[in-house]
């Protein structure tokens, strides 16, 4: 799987991916990950990609000429043009259903908004899949972005050392509830110990157990995921 993420700050990104799985995915070939400038492909000489919005208003946009330039120049630099992918608030809410559908894709471009958004004309001529992460202002799209390659790479095989740990999770694979308690050594801690049914080894009684816990939990923090 293949990221390209364009943005006017590709400094806040080497120090994630040189992190934990995702590091270890890059290192094994099993994801690449480039970040782009779109400051690179500004006609300006100071190399300015926004203005003044029509209108009037607070804030600054922008602008579509060096944006789409950009997002042209990086489909060109693979085989796949991908998926281009714009991170807004007002996109559609990102959630597992989204990422597993999204996992299916062998590259996305991940477009990164600052300040007021972007012109109007990135989204028409683009036409691509707006995604929101939350209800709720950043001050860019990089954390989004960083959310979003966070969340869909746990998808690629290779990645997770089990992979039924991807399947296993909160909201996985048509999964609707929220998982189910889990323990590690020790057995007691300060009087609080781990529950009997997971030391008995019947494999059958613990999976009834973890089911029981999920929906007691899923019960008590989101019912709207029964409704």
């Amino acid at each position: 799987m293949r990221f390209d993420i364009l943005t006017l700050f590709p400094d806040m990104f080497p120090g994630y991916m040189g992190q934990s799985l995702l590091n270890k995915a890059i290192e094994n070939g099993i994801v690449e990950v480039h970040v782009h400038n779109m400051r690179d492909w500004s006609t300006d000489k100071h190399n300015k990609i926004d203005d003044r919005p029509y209108g009037g208003g607070p804030g600054m946009i922008l602008s579509v000429q060096p944006v789409i330039r950009c997002v042209k120049a990086v489909q060109e630099m693979a085989d796949d043009p991908g998926q281009v992918i714009v991170m807004t608030p007002q996109g559609e809410r990102l959630c597992q259903p989204t990422v597993e559908r999204l996992a299916t894709n062998k590259r996305m471009i991940l477009l990164c908004g600052r300040y007021e958004g972007f012109d109007q004309r990135v989204i028409d001529i683009l036409d691509p899949l707006e995604l929101s992460i939350g209800d709720y202002i950043l001050n860019g799209g990089e954390v989004a972005a960083m959310v979003v390659v966070d969340s869909l790479v746990r998808m690629v095989p290779g990645v997770l050392g089990d992979q039924q740990s991807s399947w296993d999770d909160s909201f996985s694979r048509g999964n609707r509830m929220l998982e189910y308690p889990q323990y590690t050594r020790p057995r007691d801690f300060e009087g609080h110990e781990v529950p009997e049914v997971l030391l008995s080894g019947n494999h059958k009684q613990i999976e009834q157990w973890r089911k029981a816990q999920s929906l007691a939990k899923t019960k008590m923090r989101r019912q709207d995921l029964l409704e």
